[in-house]
């Protein structure tokens, strides 16, 4: 992927130093996800969007070094950012006929606070909707790479475009109203639902992909495999399997590796907003 020496974004909110609380940053000198789970996280990824909790205070992460590779992969969140903000503002504007309004990402380190709860590396990136906030801690592109086994630059680009995907849905209305249904049905009908919402992120990450890759040409051979590779590794069924689990398709959240493969792959193909309808398809 072709990011270095490109626009960043201004609505990036850096919390990876202790002090001073929370610092919001305006295009972050040297700076700039579902979905990524450590063996046994299982249902981490994203999760922490739809949890309900109630702590609002935003505190600092707590007191790590932040380190050259922080910077690196600081710096292309924020280019991926600033990439998903043009794409969908263009795809607002000629497929919704509305104005998009991007939302924050924070950058933190170890962890930090959110509306929607404690983040860590634990909790895996994500997307909190009371907040309109997209939370990712910097070590876990190491996470990505050395223990999920999907390394490469688009494959963590996939993961950013699929938390800020989240803020798309929050956008046209549709995660507001599938979170409501969810806490109103079983379990079992709350995790099909959620299925769904994570199925129509990775749809819609496909989109992103395929509209940077018209609009900046930032997108290299072996790109699109990267994504899928991160796409199989974060299928629910794989997490199960790699932690050495039985298959439990009832508890899925997010998905089969093929199926989060194939919606990517969709959106990618289509470009089209509309056919990343998640919740009319007959099959998933």
């Amino acid at each position: 992927m072709k990011w270095q020496g490109r626009r960043t974004s201004r609505n990036i909110e850096d919390r990876r130093r202790s002090g001073g609380g929370a610092a919001r940053t305006g295009g972050i000198g040297g700076i700039g996800a579902i979905v990524l789970l450590l063996v046994g996280w299982y249902f981490g990824v994203d999760v922490s969007g739809f949890v309900g909790g109630d702590n609002g205070g935003v505190s600092a992460s707590q007191g790590t070094e932040v380190t050259a590779q922080d910077e690196r992969a600081a710096e292309f969140v924020s280019v991926t950012l600033a990439d998903t903000e043009e794409v969908w503002a263009e795809v607002f504007r000629s497929q919704v006929g509305q104005v998009y309004v991007p939302p924050t990402l924070v950058l933190f380190k170890g962890s930090t606070q959110s509306a929607c709860g404690g983040a860590s590396a634990a909790t895996g990136p994500f997307y909190c909707h009371p907040e309109e906030k997209a939370f990712l801690d910097t070590d876990f592109f190491t996470t990505l790479e050395k223990r999920m086994g999907a390394g490469g630059d688009f494959a963590a680009a996939y993961v950013v475009a699929h938390e800020i995907a989240h803020h798309v849905q929050n956008e046209l209305g549709i995660l507001g109203q599938a979170n409501r249904v969810r806490a109103q049905v079983s379990e079992a009908e709350s995790n099909q639902i959620s299925v769904r919402i994570e199925l129509q992120a990775d749809c819609l990450s496909g989109i992103w992909a395929r509209s940077a890759q018209a609009k900046f040409g930032s997108i290299e051979r072996g790109d699109i495999a990267e994504a899928m590779n991160a796409a199989k590794q974060i299928g629910d069924d794989t997490l199960q399997r790699n932690a050495g689990q039985r298959v439990q398709p009832h508890t899925f959240t997010h998905g089969t590796s093929e199926q989060r493969q194939r919606w990517f792959a969709r959106g990618y193909d289509s470009g089209n907003v509309a056919d990343c309808d998640t919740f009319s398809a007959p099959q998933l």
